[in-house]
């Protein structure tokens, strides 16, 4: 799958986005090493503590149905970079260290990996077993 078609996913899965509260659609499309692509939208909620990502939605529609191996995300939005918060660096870290990250918005593309945005990471094996 191309960087091209992995960002247009994560741009019609914007469509879906449910964000009356902040008015900032995002879409997501996360790639399976197995070559599968599960997408997500932001959802937000009236009390914002509730509120879903759409990096968060693609990996839990994702772990949901088996896959537990991720090789790149594409995040879409428009007026300024999706990037993903912390919460989603963590949760996407859970799975992905290596993860290569694709951020689009009004036709920029941002390239990054997970690595640099979340730099010494705490993952499982930070755990003692």
């Amino acid at each position: 799958m191309t960087d091209q078609e992995l960002m247009d996913m994560a741009i019609e899965a914007r469509k879906f986005s449910y964000s009356p509260y902040s008015h900032y659609a995002v879409g997501a499309a996360l790639l399976c090493e197995d070559g599968r692509v599960f997408t997500g939208c932001n959802v937000e909620n009236a009390a914002y503590g509730n509120a879903f990502c759409a990096e968060r939605t693609a990996l839990v529609k994702a772990v949901s149905e088996g896959a537990r191996h991720f090789t790149k995300i594409a995040i879409a939005g428009s007026g300024s970079a999706p990037f993903p918060c912390g919460a989603c660096r963590q949760s996407l870290r859970e799975f992905a260290a290596d993860l290569d990250i694709l951020v689009t918005w009004d036709g920029n593309v941002y390239k990054s990996t997970l690595q640099e945005l979340l730099p010494r990471s705490f993952g499982p094996e930070s755990l003692e077993k």
